[in-house]
């Protein structure tokens, strides 16, 4: 700390302020400041700075930050589904190979549905989730420019034209003099003054270059939730696309039943009025066709809310979209496998945990250097007088120069915990991208297994159906021949409609397993496209999006 260094300075300041007294009368109100500091600059001199910066440069440029190492997961040689004889005997998936990465640039194109590709493609642009997750992304970014601007110095401009006029009793200090505030003349005063100030910080600690780390991991990170949100919208599209086109298909299923219930009650309308039926029998067909009618209005409710979530999937207002009725296709297209490792470069949200690992071991290195101390360098300069028309002259000119050094001795710990937090944070992280893995595994096993069970379902199911129609027929013919009474019939037309709504869900159900599956295996995306810090570097053009 800077102070007066004995008596003699004392005195020295104290006829300082005498002479600028004396001075004040003839010569203005600023004199008595000039004069002082004039006399105060030969005993305020600071070397302590200078000598502490010396000594700091031998230890510039340590490594206060631990070295990064991966975190270690235990991955399976390969999933258990595969291994099974009965996943080996359905066509269902193969082994990738390398050609198929290159191919699916858009996994949703594998299903051959033109009018899915055409949805898909309004979610790349009016999403407002992957709009939102874009601008995180471009925020991000920015703020890696924003973290590099501290390797360079600032400099600022200050002018002021300032009208004042001081107390008498501000110079009270006067009074040892002899003086009184009676005897001195103070009047208002205009200053002008224009000075420029430059400082800059080295990065003795590696405090910038850390800093400047975690900002490009951060928009690691968002690059990565970016691909994460659009990999999770486009998903949802397609389960909600083919939820919707089960529902059309129960819509067939229950226009034709309805149809053939409507010739059943012709039928037994007929034989009723031949005498060989009763009323009965016909208020049970009436019965049935009416029932069936209704299960397929209510098939409405359910399409409609399908119908709304694509719009806003797509970003439009539910009463601008409508969707053609759509047919259900007959199987899902063969899903390329790898091995469990390559789930790791393939899943975006396990690449965002990666590198959020990777952003808290460099917030450990962050919080060490504030243990150490930081250090200044300052230039400053400008001019400044009483006069306007003196003020840009030789002899109003003022500086200063020279480096200034502050650390933190004693603060209560606070650093040790804040070191301690950015410990337990890179703890937390690597659990969480522990457990976001384990998770991964868990959703490419629920897949793998809900599409072999599901297609084994359909086939059972649709040799079911097939016994219940030959079961209908007989009933019918039965009930034709006078053999059975008409409950035959309706009991019949009960399991035959239950047997193949039973038969449609599950072909839906299939189908969204087979889109679930490709969402856990990463969909088309690569870990190779996490942008490099020369990518992230790169100001983004006004023309340029994130969004594809």
């Amino acid at each position: 700390m800077c102070t007066l260094a004995s008596r003699e300075d004392a005195a020295q300041w104290i006829t300082a302020r005498e002479s600028a007294s004396r001075h004040r009368r003839d010569s203005g109100p600023m004199a008595p400041r000039m004069e002082v500091g004039k006399a105060l600059r030969v005993r305020f001199t600071c070397p302590a700075a200078a000598v502490l910066a010396f000594l700091a440069l031998p230890l510039a440029g340590c490594h206060v930050a631990p070295p990064y190492v991966k975190p270690k997961i235990e991955i399976p040689p390969s999933y258990k589904e595969l291994r099974s004889p009965s996943s080996q005997a359905l066509p269902l998936w193969k082994q990738s190979e390398p050609k198929d990465d290159a191919v699916r640039t858009s996994w949703w194109e594998v299903f051959n549905d033109t009018e899915l590709n055409e949805l898909q493609e309004k979610v790349n642009i009016s999403n407002q989730n992957i709009s939102a997750a874009a601008a995180s992304y471009l925020a991000a970014r920015a703020s890696i420019r924003e973290a590099r601007s501290h390797y360079y110095p600032t400099l600022t401009v200050d002018s002021s034209i300032i009208n004042s006029r001081p107390s008498p009793g501000q110079f009270g200090g006067l009074r040892a003099t002899g003086l009184s505030n009676a005897t001195l003349s103070v009047t208002s005063y205009t200053n002008y003054s224009l000075p420029a100030m430059a400082s800059w910080e080295p990065d003795l600690w590696n405090r910038v270059r850390l800093s400047t780390r975690k900002s490009y991991l951060a928009a690691q990170v968002s690059a990565a939730d970016l691909e994460n949100v659009r990999l999770a919208t486009h998903a949802e599209l397609a389960v909600t696309y083919y939820e919707l086109c089960g529902q059309d298909a129960l819509k067939e299923l229950l226009d034709s039943t309805v149809a053939s219930y409507r010739e059943a009650l012709e039928l037994v309308r007929a034989q009723n009025r031949a005498g060989v039926s009763n009323e009965e029998a016909v208020a049970s067909a009436e019965t049935q066709l009416r029932a069936a009618e209704a299960q397929r209005t209510k098939i409405g409710v359910l399409r409609a809310q399908y119908e709304h979530a694509i719009a806003l999937l797509i970003g439009k207002p539910s009463s601008e979209f409508a969707l053609s009725p759509r047919l259900l296709k007959a199987n899902p297209p063969q899903t390329p496998v790898g091995i469990p490792s390559d789930l790791l470069e393939r899943r975006p949200d396990v690449a965002a945990a990666e590198r959020a690992v990777a952003q808290a071991n460099a917030q450990i290195g962050l919080a060490r250097t504030a243990f150490f101390p930081s250090l200044f360098l300052g230039v400053s300069g400008g001019f400044g007088n009483p006069s306007i028309s003196d003020w840009f002259t030789w002899p109003a000119r003022f500086w200063s120069v020279g480096p200034a050094m502050a650390h933190t001795l004693i603060d209560g710990g606070a650093r040790r915990a804040i070191a301690d937090q950015a410990r337990a944070a890179y703890e937390q992280a690597v659990a969480n991208y522990q457990q976001i893995v384990l998770t991964a595994f868990q959703q490419v096993e629920d897949g793998l297994s809900a599409l072999r069970i599901l297609s084994l379902a359909v086939d059972q199911q649709d040799a079911a159906v097939r016994a219940a129609e030959r079961n209908f027929e007989a009933a019918m013919i039965r009930y034709k021949a006078g053999l059975d009474p008409y409950l035959n019939v309706i009991n019949a037309q009960i399991l035959l409609l239950n047997i193949q709504q039973n038969a449609v869900a599950f072909r839906a159900e299939r189908m969204v397993a087979s889109v679930q599956l490709i969402k856990a295996l990463g969909g088309s995306w690569n870990r190779s496209e996490i942008p490099s810090p020369q990518e992230l570097r790169a100001k983004p053009s006004r023309d340029s999006s994130p969004v594809k």
